[in-house]
Parts: C-alpha cells; structure tokens; sequence
C-alpha cells in the first residue's frame, strides 16, 4: 500500500526563542507571563547561552549583628539550571499539579512510559517503522533498558506508538486531507506490542476531519485495556483548512476534553483501567485555553514535547509549552533524525532527567 503524498511531519520549532526571567516576589503565584514577545537571539549559539542561565538562588539567613570571624559561614552559591529544570520555575507555575484519585491499574505515575512511533509503511515516519520488526523491537528493547538504568526508582513500561490516521498532502476522494489505516495495519502493530509485552497507542493527525468523527472509528481497538491514544494538534488543520505540513495545527481544550470524555466513556462501557492520553505540543498556539482541560480519574493526560532541534532548544520548549502550562503529565520526544542532523548530540536518558518535571513519557521517533 501507499500514502498518498505522504510526507515527513514537520515538527518545527517556531522561530522565536522564548526567555523568561522569572522573578520571585512577596505574595506571587501562577506562572509568569510569558506570552510576551523578546528579542531573538543574534544566533543559535548565543541563544543556547542565554537559556543555559536560569537559576533558583538559595539567599542566605541575616547573619546577627556581632559575629566572630571564626565561626562566619560563606554564603550558599546560586544554584544554575538549564531551561526546563529550575524547580522554582516548576512550582510558581503549579506543579505538581493537583492529579484525580489513581484508579487501580493505572500506569502513571508507578511506570514511566517509552515508546517508539511510526508507521510500518514508511521508514520516513519514525522508528517503528524505520526498522525490519525484530531489529525495532530489539532496538527498543535497548533505550527500555537505558532508561531503567538511569532512573532505576521507575519501572519502564515499552510502548508502540503508531499513526494510525496519517495526515496527507492530498485530500483524497473525501477531501479530508487523511488516511485511515486498515484494520489489518492497525492489528499487525498490535500484535508487536504484545509480542514486545508493550502497551499500543493509536494515534490521530485529523487533516482537514473532526476528531469526534474520526476517534469513534478506533473504538473495536481501544476497548483493549492495552491500547491507548495520540492526537496530534500539528495536523488538525479545520479552521485553517492549510494543506497539512504547510501550517502548524491546533487543538482547543474542547477538543482535548472530547477526547478524554470518549475515552472516560470507554473506561466505563468495558470496565478498563485508566487510559493514557498523550497530546503532541511544541508551539505557543499547539494548545489553546490549556487551563480549561478536564482532568478525569479514568484518563491521564500527558502534554508531550514534540519539537526537534537542538539540546538547548528543546528545552526551551520544554520549559515554555510543558512546563509554563501545567496540565497532568509531561512526556518528551527524541528524535533519532532531525535532533542530530545539524551535528548536535541526541539527549541522554540521564540529560532528559534533569528537567522539572521529570518526563514520565518519552517517545522516540
């Protein structure tokens, strides 16, 4: 079978590089605003050294008014961080966020997620389809066993992540802008997930369709208790009605609150554990009115990092769409490709780890 005119997701950053300062001030709380335009950087070097300088300073106590020399204490050193993981920043944004009950058989926040996403039939989509299924599910075998190496307090639970409706350059005979997998794809890849002992997600780039028209459409493999659910706001592309890869997509809290009320819909109808949903974000207007979301006991929300670029900008983005709007859970995504093609180095587990908070899903494409 093949796409038509299929392509590569963009996953471009924008062009500005976000910096905020945050100030930490008597009586202050919420995030700071940082939807206010500042200069770009001269360059990408100098901007990397710009985000590489946010700290949390620990002031020390008024020394009393006659102190012996002798017994005089230094004052504590400020605490440098990098974008993404000053904990300061963290909490006078919201987190940790104020989570529904856990439902029994809930993976978060007791696993940490990594995934590989694609498509088996194209190798241009990302890592489950890049490689022959033994290598793939072998290669993912190693980063599962990377990651439980760097952060041993977190079991690893392994992960599929297939684009299960493809954006496409065309629109096709519905005029949608969209391929709908067969069910015969859907299920190869599922029964990969099993043989792996990995959990499925089915995910959703809608074109030019209707989230509500299109998710009811995978209910026969979400009803699995092993099968969870990506959307994917790049390519929602309604309101614009841009050609996909042409113009960046956005979702609505509304939109986002579909979903997991269909899925809270499906926790109940077949009497399944919490389901995992992960929504794709690297732009400012990815997520519209993200203080609107709906949190619900039966589906656990992770606002994931899908932009690529270089270390420090990944961060930024981190920092400015994950962490500056707290919904649930964060995940974080690295690309084998697009983040090493400019010569710079793909982030480590342990690299990844140091950002407040910790990624709970990570994804690799």
């Amino acid at each position: 079978m093949k796409f038509l005119n299929s392509f590569v997701p963009s996953r471009v950053f924008p062009p500005q590089v976000c910096f905020v300062v945050v100030a930490v001030l008597l009586g202050l709380s919420g995030c700071a605003d940082t939807d206010k335009p500042v200069p770009q950087a001269s360059s990408p070097k100098d901007a990397a050294v710009k985000t590489e300088t946010y700290s949390s300073a620990v002031l020390p106590a008024p020394a009393p008014a006659f102190t012996p020399a002798s017994s005089a204490r230094a004052a504590t050193p400020a605490v440098k961080y990098t974008a993404g993981e000053d904990p300061d920043f963290a909490r006078q944004c919201g987190w940790p966020v104020k989570c529904p009950p856990t439902l029994p058989g809930a993976i978060l926040p007791s696993k940490r997620i990594v995934a590989y996403y694609g498509n088996p039939l194209s190798k241009r989509m990302g890592a489950l389809g890049a490689y022959p299924k033994d290598e793939m599910l072998q290669r993912l075998k190693s980063e599962v066993a990377a990651w439980q190496k760097a952060d041993p307090s977190l079991p690893v639970q392994p992960a599929l992540h297939l684009i299960a409706v493809v954006a496409q350059g065309e629109p096709g005979k519905d005029g949608k802008y969209r391929m709908v997998m067969p069910d015969a794809i859907v299920n190869q890849v599922y029964g990969w997930a099993r043989e792996a002992n990995a959990i499925l997600f089915i995910d959703i780039q809608t074109g030019h369709d209707d989230i509500r028209t299109v998710l009811p459409r995978f209910e026969w493999i979400l009803k699995n208790p092993d099968v969870h659910l990506g959307i994917d706001p790049e390519f929602n592309l309604i309101s614009s009605k841009a050609k996909p890869g042409k113009k960046i997509g956005t979702y609505d809290a509304a939109d986002i609150n579909y979903a997991s009320g269909y899925l809270k819909e499906l926790v109940t109808k077949y009497n399944l554990p919490p389901k995992v949903l992960t929504v794709h974000r690297f732009t400012r207007n990815g997520v519209t009115n993200s203080k609107k979301i709906v949190l619900r006991p039966e589906v656990q929300i992770v606002m994931h990092m899908d932009g690529w670029g270089a270390p420090w900008l990944k961060r930024d983005s981190y920092k400015d769409y994950i962490v500056a709007e707290p919904v649930q859970f964060t995940g974080f995504k690295l690309f084998y490709h697009n983040d090493t093609k400019k010569g710079h180095p793909l982030l480590t587990p342990r690299e990844v780890l140091r950002l407040h908070p910790k990624p709970i899903y990570i994804q690799y494409q």
